[in-house]
Parts: C-alpha cells; structure tokens; sequence
C-alpha cells in the first residue's frame, strides 16, 4: 500500500490517555455468542455495550506513545483522508451531502455514544455519535485467532467496512433497519437476514471505495486487494463459528459467510458504482 500526504483530520487518538480498565459484566449473554460478537466487524453494539454494568479493573495511569504506535495513528488519519475525498466525490455526483465520521483510537475501554468501548469487541461504528472505533490489538486477534494475514491495507479495509455503516446512517438505511428490529414484527431469523444484508453492503461499500481511491490516488500495491479479501473471509460467520464452537450454524448467521462477504467486496470493487450494493433486494427476496 503506498502512503499519501492526505489526512483526515478527524482521528481521536486516546490510545495511552489512560482509560477506564472497565469491563461489561451482568450482560446474560451466553460465552458463545459473546465470542461472536466480539469478533464481528460492523454493527451497532449498543445493545451489548448498554445490556450490563461497568466495573473498574485498571489503574488509569497515563504513559507516552512509541514512536510505531505514533505512525500507525497517522497511517490511520491518512486512510480516514483518503475515505473523506473519496465519499465526499462520490456523494457530489449523486447529488448529496458527505460529512465525516470521527475516528476513535483507543486501548482496553472507552466511553462511547453507544455506551462503553471495549477493545474486545473489536471495530466499530456507533451510529448515536456517529463514530468509529477501533483498537487496534483487534488486528493481532484477526491474525493469530482467525487466520487472517495482516497488511497495513488489511487495517484499511476494516475502517472503509466501518466508514460503509457511516454511509448507511447518512443515507438513512441504519435509521430504517432500526425501525424494524424496534417494531417487534419481525422474527429474530427475519432480523438475522437483515443484518447480513446490512453488512453485506458495508463490504461492498468498502470495496467501492477501495476501487475509487485507487483511481484516483494509486495506492494499491500487488497483494493489497487479496489482504483485504482474507480479512473479509477471516470474519465471515461460518468462519468464525467452525473456530469459536468447531461446528456451522447458518441459522445464527449475522454477517454473511466468507464467500459472502469476499462476493460483495468485489462487486463494490468491480464495479465501482454505489448504485450497485442494494443487498437487500438481493438477499431478501
């Protein structure tokens, strides 16, 4: 992946500020679906990061970055850049508003408008302040847990996956989702195909803009495309449950299967085209 002098400006970076050491307790959910949720990319997590208690297990102290941590802070704040001309392009073309997200760099825990962070629950995008978070152990943890090679354009797809639900939320689909799961008219199976179809198109979101960015700043180097692509595999549902419980259960799907979520990407990469991601006709039918 080549670097570029564009930066985001919107990077928040509370990485050795000392946060809370709190933890989630009292939340009811059994081990299993907790690892899931863990280790999902995208989603609103507030009804796990609301569902319990908050109880204090660190010291808070203060320390300084390394020089490396410093550089992954601006390696973020350039890709939250390219992101921003990127969108921004895009939404001129169709006649529409881009405004940024922030971008939340922490370790352990954090207070978002969601609730409290936990690095545990890996990257996410909260809808309430419209915000992403992201601590960046999650990348070990894709690696070391879930086979996924880790590349500096892996971190990239994981925060153009996050920046495709900001999309949503502007273009009000997060709002129309959130209607039918508070409507209670629709079965936790019903909902569960909403969902993959909701993140289905973050990924092809993501892949629309790796496409973009790509013509306009050619900042991908060979292997990138397929780094991204493992990552996106690596988290597919049917993955992540033969690593977590040894065995598949289509049913329980969320997020999409790994050739899912490797077919969208593409397609959002391929074409180019935002008009081409309407997952939920495709997938609700």
């Amino acid at each position: 992946m080549k670097w570029t002098d564009d930066r985001g400006g919107n990077v928040d970076d509370r990485r050795g500020s000392g946060g809370s050491g709190g933890m989630i307790v009292g939340g009811g959910l059994g081990t299993l679906i907790i690892a899931a949720i863990v280790f999902f990319l995208g989603g609103d997590p507030s009804g796990i990061l609301n569902s319990g208690s908050v109880q204090s297990s660190g010291n808070g102290q203060k320390r300084e970055l390394t020089a490396e941590e410093n550089k992954i802070g601006e390696m973020v704040d350039m890709m939250s850049g390219w992101n921003v001309i990127t969108w921004d392009q895009i939404f001129k073309e169709n006649g529409m508003t881009y405004t940024k997200p922030g971008i939340v760099l922490f370790e352990d825990t954090t207070q978002s408008g969601c609730g409290t962070a936990q690095s545990a629950m890996g990257p996410f995008y909260c809808p309430a302040d419209q915000k992403i978070y992201m601590d960046m152990s999650f990348f070990n943890e894709l690696q070391q847990r879930f086979g996924a090679k880790v590349t500096e354009f892996t971190v990239a797809y994981v925060l153009a996956h996050e920046e495709g639900h900001h999309i949503q939320t502007l273009l009000g689909t997060t709002q129309k989702v959130d209607e039918l799961r508070r409507s209670g008219r629709y079965s936790e199976a019903d909902m569960n195909r909403v969902s993959i179809a909701t993140e289905l198109q973050a990924d092809f979101y993501a892949g629309v803009w790796a496409k973009r960015t790509n013509d306009t700043k050619g900042i991908l180097e060979p292997g990138d495309i397929e780094s991204a692509i493992d990552a996106a595999q690596a988290v597919g549902d049917d993955n992540i449950q033969k690593r977590s419980q040894g065995y598949v259960n289509q049913e329980s799907f969320t997020h999409g299967s790994s050739a899912q979520r490797k077919e969208w990407f593409m397609k959002g990469y391929n074409t180019g085209d935002i008009k081409q991601g309407d997952t939920f006709n495709q997938l609700l039918k």
